[in-house]
């Protein structure tokens, strides 16, 4: 298991905070959305799982809610938070879809993918 960089930063150059431990989330499943280089499908943003977003998200491809027991995962359900791609958040953003995010559980390697104004818009923590 991968141990957290200590240093991490959100998109506001402050202190990473975590994002789900129930169920337990982040690439590196530690809790956070911390995005190392050796996650090339950038986990960095925290979002708020809705039933609207869970529904676009399996229709484009990505199944969120159904579990997976041989990769330990439970499944996202309505209202948990939850480390998502980065471009899939880029992607629902462009489609309308995205959803809210928690900005201070937002590694900052999602300021590679998009700007900081746009994830203000959807942020539920500012």
């Amino acid at each position: 298991m991968h141990k957290q960089n200590p240093n991490a930063k959100n998109v506001l150059g402050e202190p990473l905070e975590p994002c789900s431990l129930k169920p337990l989330t982040g690439y590196y499943r530690d809790g956070t959305c911390f995005s190392g280089e050796d996650n090339p499908g950038y986990h960095a943003v925290c979002i708020y799982a809705t039933k609207e977003f869970l529904e676009y998200s399996k229709k484009v491809g990505n199944d969120l809610s159904t579990p997976i027991p041989a990769y330990n995962f439970a499944g996202v359900s309505e209202g948990q938070s939850w480390c998502l791609s980065g471009p899939r958040f880029v992607e629902a953003v462009q489609n309308g879809m995205a959803p809210h995010i928690f900005i201070h559980a937002t590694h900052e390697r999602m300021l590679e993918l998009i700007d900081l104004d746009t994830l203000k818009k959807y942020a539920i923590d500012l």
